[in-house]
């Protein structure tokens, strides 16, 4: 009876799609942590390093925008990646109400022990690369839909177009 009764209850826990990604992102970011570690960094860290990698200077606000973080969460973050060496805060030249965030020489050299990370998260997974590039393609989809729902629109799409 409990069999039935799951597939018809709007509440049950396995038919939740918040819960699916809960799990799932608790689980990939585990996957991601001993291959961070020897490089000093968490996840978050990690992300914040991605997209300077992807484009440096970027100001805090920028930052802020493009990893969908409130300053408040984003400001602790960028504090420890100073504090080891691989980036620098500093006020633009142009604006001083702007802090710019710059990669060190440290910064940038990490970024090639890093490339080895994605191919590796995709051996660990065992899952074919075509399967999560459209994992990738949804998951997107499902952020604007998300952003639209909140009334966040254009966010999702504004991040990946940059």
């Amino acid at each position: 009876m409990s069999d039935v009764r799951d597939t018809e209850d709007l509440l049950a826990l396995e038919r939740q799609v918040c819960f699916a990604l809960a799990v799932a992102s608790r689980n990939v970011i585990a996957v991601y942590r001993p291959l961070l570690e020897p490089m000093g960094l968490t996840h978050p860290q990690y992300l914040v390093m991605l997209a300077l990698w992807g484009r440096s200077p970027l100001s805090v606000k920028e930052l802020s925008g493009l990893l969908r973080l409130d300053p408040g969460t984003l400001s602790p973050l960028l504090k420890r990646l100073e504090a080891g060496g691989l980036i620098q805060r500093r006020r633009a030249r142009d604006d001083e109400r702007v802090m710019a965030v710059t990669l060190t020489d440290e910064g940038h050299a990490l970024r090639a022990e890093a490339e080895r990370i994605p191919p590796a998260i995709v051996e660990r997974l065992g899952m074919d690369l075509t399967e999560l590039q459209d994992l990738h393609g949804t998951l997107t989809r499902l952020i604007a839909a998300a952003d639209r729902a909140n009334g966040v629109v254009g966010a999702a799409d504004r991040a990946h177009q940059d």
